[in-house]
């Protein structure tokens, strides 16, 4: 019972991985969800108003609804780029704001800042629940972040080693091949 919650932990980090954590949408690409938007509309206008097919009308139809869900999801940005004309969406600043907002949703958080965090998390409330459990469950959390951090040190120098002696980065990966296949993906998901 008292190593359920480091269980958790490990459990989520190794099926889950950091790839599925995400930062909470910035500003633009709030802003970069509405000018989607935005984008859609004017798109679906213009295709009706140039008589375009009845194929490409009801797919500009069928993108202005999808982008709705980006802004939904997303949420609404504090401040609107201007995005009235054709000519106001296809103003640098938005391919800029384009740009910038695909390099933020590519961030991803750290995966042992993520895993210090829950293991912090869990140390307090098993200290708040107290009791021989919770001192137990204090004790190996402790020992189990100390772990982590090894860990991260461990797979931080090899990749270190692997920079500054490219030579024997192949005999060093050779040497990694008897690792379980559980290891493997722990140390790739953690590198990535």
């Amino acid at each position: 019972m008292k190593k359920i919650p480091a269980v958790l932990v490990f459990a989520v980090l190794s099926f889950a991985g950091c790839d599925s954590l995400r930062f909470a949408p910035t500003e633009k690409q709030k802003q970069n969800a509405w000018l989607h938007n935005r984008t859609t509309a004017i798109t679906t206008d213009t295709a009706r108003t140039e008589n375009s097919s009845e194929k490409l009308q009801a797919l500009t139809k069928l993108s202005e609804l999808q982008s709705r869900a980006f802004v939904s999801y997303h949420g609404l940005p504090k401040e609107f780029p201007p995005a009235q004309t054709d000519e106001d969406i296809l103003a640098e600043s938005n391919l800029k704001l384009a740009q910038t907002a695909i390099s933020e949703s590519a961030q991803r958080p750290d995966a042992f800042e993520v895993a210090d965090n829950l293991f912090e998390l869990a140390i307090g409330i098993s200290a708040l629940l107290g009791g021989i459990y919770g001192t137990r469950a204090v004790s190996f959390l402790k020992q189990a972040r100390k772990k982590s951090k090894a860990l991260q040190e461990i797979i931080e120098g090899n990749e270190l080693f692997k920079k500054q002696n490219k030579t024997y980065a192949d005999a060093f990966k050779e040497a990694q091949k008897s690792q379980s296949p559980q290891t493997r993906q722990l140390v790739a998901q953690i590198k990535t």
